[in-house]
């Protein structure tokens, strides 16, 4: 399957050391050659860059690798086709823009019976799974709420309930971003972790490189990445639970939902 990574972090930050780990098994360490891409959020702008070809190999990989890019947040995926051709339309990130918001999503997994979603006005370009339940998504939040709530708990309380349906078509592993928050929700595997002061040092698993935080931030940065396998092989990751979903606001973690739990409580 595909993998995902993410960041939220309280002070523009770049995430080339993290993303470096993931290039890494988009052909070299890993199976996902057949494209990939990252989003970053500049105020209300975002920019993309994307290739359907291996991350390992790709020139434009190479540059965002050493370009370092500034952000609160970011959303990035590498690819292992199963559903649409190996194609640039097909290559996540998908980007919609919806309440005046650009929202930016990837998806791990497989769905089945996907095709007689409901999408509304959110067309998908491509073929994949991943695109038509974005675009589902989207469609049923606009049905219920017109404009962005002034309390958005409800939205990602009506937000947990949908991506428990997407589930019962197959693995919905997900990074949903507006630039402001990092929505995450998990199926098999996504993993996070907070880095906060004391900085420390981290070591890729996919790559002989080391980084001391202390020498790259401030006592006051929060920076919290998400990915579905850990990146680093000395620090401590958290693994999220089946049907959980949780949301990032500047590094923070606001709260989280257990999808599952809900539905068995109700």
């Amino acid at each position: 399957m595909c993998e995902l990574l993410g960041m939220s972090a309280n002070v523009p930050t770049d995430i080339c050391f993290s993303f470096s780990g993931l290039v890494q098994r988009g052909g070299r360490t890993g199976p996902h050659v057949d494209g990939w891409g990252i989003t970053f959020y500049e105020g209300k702008g975002c920019r993309t860059f994307k290739d359907p070809v291996a991350c390992a190999q790709s020139q434009i990989a190479k540059l965002v690798q050493e370009y370092p890019i500034k952000s609160c947040a970011v959303v990035s995926h590498i690819r292992q086709a199963n559903r649409g051709s190996v194609a640039l339309e097909n290559t996540h990130p998908f980007t919609r823009e919806l309440w005046g918001r650009y929202w930016t999503f990837a998806h791990n997994g497989q769905l089945t019976d996907y095709e007689s979603l409901d999408v509304g006005r959110f067309v998908p370009v491509g073929q994949t799974d991943s695109e038509r339940s974005f675009c589902w998504l989207l469609n049923q939040l606009e049905k219920q709420f017109p404009f962005f709530p002034e309390k958005p708990e409800s939205l990602f309380q009506v937000l947990a309930t949908l991506c428990n349906e997407l589930m019962q078509l197959g693995v919905f592993n997900m990074l949903l971003s507006d630039g402001e928050y990092l929505i995450t929700y998990c199926t098999t595997n996504l993993h996070c972790i907070t880095r906060r002061a004391p900085f420390g040092q981290a070591k890729l698993i996919d790559d002989d490189v080391t980084i001391d935080f202390q020498q790259e931030t401030t006592p006051n940065d929060v920076v919290t990445v998400i990915a579905t396998q850990p990146l680093t092989n000395n620090e401590q990751w958290q693994k999220m639970d089946r049907g959980e979903l949780k949301i990032f606001r500047f590094g923070e973690q606001l709260f989280a939902i257990t999808t599952e739990e809900k539905e068995q409580g109700a």
